[in-house]
């Protein structure tokens, strides 16, 4: 008997061909295995029952790194005689499209790890040691197939031994594209920037020396950007106060939170607590930045800065053999942070940090293995034991979804170019979704242009030419202009450039990671979203489905004076609000902090414009509601980073919940009132859409947290207030959903961000056995924007050419 099989999904770069050359081999089936566009094409030879066999175990035990997407097999019509297995060279013809899913970089593996501390092995603390199930793969590719021609390791001649491992199926190593060794592959260097400090020359160090060097550049208390996989880290001694001190105010990022590499598992329990599913999803071979609790106690000394305010710590494991080097001659935790300017791309060249971050490092750990595709950390947590995805980036992404033949994309080439923040892009084509990783808030020109860097590279590892586009309906973002452009340009139909409204798309997202089309009770609720009335949206309750959506509730509208100064200046989100209720004496006698600052000049001239409505802009977004109760507890006075103020009402609320149950039923009562007074909504004006008052809610936990008779601590009342905040909106989404429990539920936005928010949430409706849909690896925020883009355009066209 004889069959071709073809296998689709991520099956190039994984050790899929040697791992199909030692099963055919073990079953004595005779053929040829080889990458082509279309994934991997088997050819197999023998008897009908070792093919089964064949068959069975590669559909149910791939290799670790591999997933299938689609088997598909034909019987030859003339056979060819085979008297052996052999691999062949890859195969893609002029005219032939990749059809294969580019593999995400991963982490060391543990028997690459093994001999990078073994005296005797050739790879001895050599930091570039990689194999077939482990190392860089799209930050290193450039074309596909992805065979070592189309790499960044090109330039590099392969010694004997590892040309040896290369060719050889039965080794590991085999067609591992990175594969190299001290005499053959990249090489570290330092250049020490900093006058005040000296080393030797790199030519006067081996490479053992350089990580050595770099190491007590560190515990000096150092600034070094050091080149990983994707891009480079600001790194200095988490422990050093100075040193992150320091990192601070050269970076001007007061107060926005550090991620910190940990040396393993052990020092993690040092500094953060942790469920098994967190402990896991920290070490896995994403090994990505794992948000978890830090613990009450401080044993290893790590600097108070590094997440002030918040209860929580950034976390993450080494993923190369250069940071387990490095963390074993450093010992202490070190900040280990994205090098980059505010909101923009992660810097991959050596030369870009010191034109942009010059002024902030004191030495540079490069090497000269070139970073094609930059890509940043992947930032997650965990919810009620669900993984989340906060970033999309190393270890996770480009994430591919193959879609089933009734859902193909078919011949069109669909792209979605996503939102304004926390950009990425997806490619539809085929059976294949893909959502590109992490690229940023295009704000600025270097992230303008890091925008268009991704789309080459997509369309260029994937011949893919956008015939079909869908952007977002604000016509003021990059990506929206982007779109008209390409429209113009390339003359497409208006019918072939869509724009889709930005909250139904963060509900799309997660239909598109479970592959729904029905309808879902959806809640998309975050900071800013341009609505269908020109107003901003972002506590959208909703029916939708691949075709539209039915607004069910929202948030009733209230003021940004001044418009996104507003954002910037969160005081003036609370002002509008407590002016609906409460005069502008009133207002002033408030002991709120950032009110107080303001004086009594600048709150009358705000007054005055909130009057007048002059240099105003109306919004419904809970993130904004979220920011004015941050001022209103004098948790806060501006935003020095976004989700600042969520992140504080969060960590107040988990430590209210953590205190005694007796001293939590000491305000019961007060809360019990303040409770019974935000049920009542109204329906809007000629409408059956529910709208929950803004500043009747904003208020009344606002004059709570100040009322002069109060037996209670102010710092337990905040806390407590917090907390009631998040239980008050998890109650009346509860509310509305009582009435579509038919319909599953998707609790989208980057609102949903917040742990215990949406643990509440997620409580009411298990409670009601409500079916809840998870954002599983698609970003919650708007990193997932362009995944529900996508979605409604594959559905959109091809029920138009029905």
């Amino acid at each position: 008997m004889q069959i071709t099989v073809f296998v689709k999904g991520i099956v190039q770069g994984v050790g899929f061909r040697p791992f199909v050359y030692r099963l055919a081999s073990e079953l004595n089936l005779f053929g040829t295995v080889l990458n082509n566009h279309l994934g991997v094409t088997i050819e197999l030879q023998g008897p009908s029952v070792a093919i089964d066999s064949f068959i069975d175990t590669l559909q149910s035990s791939p290799p670790p790194l591999a997933r299938i997407d689609h088997i598909e097999q034909t019987i030859c019509s003339t056979e060819i005689s085979f008297n052996s297995f052999s691999i062949i060279d890859s195969q893609i013809l002029p005219g032939e499209h990749a059809n294969v899913a580019v593999s995400a970089d991963k982490s060391v593996c543990q028997d690459c790890l093994d001999e990078i501390n073994d005296p005797n092995n050739r790879h001895y603390h050599y930091p570039f040691t990689n194999c077939t199930n482990c190392g860089p793969r799209y930050t290193i590719i450039n074309a596909l197939p992805y065979d070592r021609c189309n790499t960044a390791m090109a330039k590099f001649d392969m010694c004997p031994e590892c040309a040896a491992s290369y060719t050889d199926p039965l080794n590991r190593r085999y067609h591992a594209q990175p594969v190299s060794c001290p005499q053959c592959g990249p090489q570290l260097q330092l250049s020490v920037l900093a006058s005040q400090l000296t080393t030797l020359s790199n030519d006067e160090l081996s490479q053992c020396d350089v990580l050595a060097q770099t190491a007590q550049l560190i515990k000096q208390g150092a600034i070094v950007a050091i080149k990983g996989l994707g891009g480079f880290h600001l790194v200095c001694d988490a422990t050093n106060d100075d040193a992150v001190s320091l990192l601070r105010q050269r970076k001007h990022r007061p107060a926005k939170p550090l991620a910190i590499m940990v040396k393993d598992l052990n020092q993690a329990r040092q500094c953060v607590m942790a469920n098994q599913t967190e402990w896991d999803l920290l070490n896995s071979a994403e090994k990505p930045i794992t948000l978890l609790t830090k613990l009450p106690i401080n044993p290893l000394g790590l600097s108070e800065q590094l997440a002030p305010g918040i209860d929580r710590l950034g976390v993450f494991l080494p993923y190369t053999p250069l940071h387990h080097l490095l963390m074993q001659l450093v010992g202490n935790p070190i900040v280990a942070t994205s090098a980059n300017r505010s909101g923009e791309p992660i810097i991959g060249d050596s030369a870009e940090i010191k034109h942009h971050l010059g002024h902030v490092v004191d030495a540079i750990l490069d090497h000269n293995r070139a970073i094609i595709n930059a890509c940043d950390d992947s930032v997650v947590q965990v919810i009620d034991n669900q993984v989340q995805v906060i970033r999309l980036a190393r270890g996770y992404a480009p994430l591919t979804i193959n879609i089933d033949d009734e859902q193909s994309v078919g011949s069109r080439h669909v792209l979605a170019v996503g939102a304004q923040q926390k950009n990425a892009v997806a490619f539809g084509f085929d059976h294949n979704m893909i959502l590109s990783p992490h690229i940023g808030d295009l704000f600025s020109l270097e992230a303008q242009q890091y925008f268009h860097q991704s789309l080459a590279t997509f369309t260029r590892l994937y011949d893919f030419n956008p015939s079909h586009v869908v952007h977002d309906n604000h016509p003021q973002y990059a990506p929206s202009q982007w779109a008209k452009a390409y429209k113009e340009q390339h003359e497409l139909p208006s019918s072939q450039c869509v724009g889709i409204q930005h909250h139904y798309a963060h509900v799309l997202s997660v239909m598109a990671a479970h592959q729904h089309t029905d309808t879902v009770f959806g809640v998309s609720f975050d900071g800013t979203g341009l609505g269908d009335d020109g107003t901003l949206w972002g506590s959208e309750v909703m029916l939708a489905d691949i075709n539209g959506f039915t607004t069910l509730a929202h948030f009733s509208e209230f003021t940004l004076i001044g418009g996104e100064q507003a954002i910037k200046q969160p005081v003036r989100i609370l002002l509008a609000l407590l002016f609906e209720h409460l005069s502008l004496e009133q207002v002033l006698r408030l002991p709120i902090n950032a009110i107080n600052h303001l004086g009594t000049q600048t709150v009358t001239n705000l007054h005055r414009l909130w009057v007048n409505n002059s240099h105003c802009i109306k919004c419904r977004s809970v993130g904004r509601l979220f920011d004015a109760l941050a001022v209103g507890l004098n948790l806060l006075e501006q935003n020095d980073y976004e989700g600042q103020a969520g992140m504080m009402i969060e960590t107040a609320a988990n430590q209210y919940l953590q205190q005694d149950a007796d001293q939590n039923s000491q305000f019961n009562t007060t809360i019990s009132e303040i409770s019974l007074s935000q049920h009542r909504a109204s329906k809007a004006h000629n409408s059956d859409v529910i709208q929950w008052h803004s500043s009747q809610f904003m208020t009344q936990l606002v004059l709570a947290a100040h009322q002069q008779d109060s037996a209670i601590t102010t710092v337990l009342l905040t806390q407590q207030l917090c907390w009631q905040f998040m239980v008050e909106i998890a109650d009346k989404i509860d509310r509305v959903a009582q009435d579509y429990r038919d319909y599953p539920q998707v609790l989208c936005g980057g609102v949903f961000q917040n742990k215990t928010l949406l643990s509440q949430c997620l409580t009411l409706s298990k409670r009601a056995n409500h079916q809840v849909l998870t954002s599983q690896h698609v970003p919650i925020n708007d990193g997932g924007i362009a995944l529900g883009q996508l979605w409604y355009g594959v559905h959109w066209w091809a029920q138009k050419k029905h």
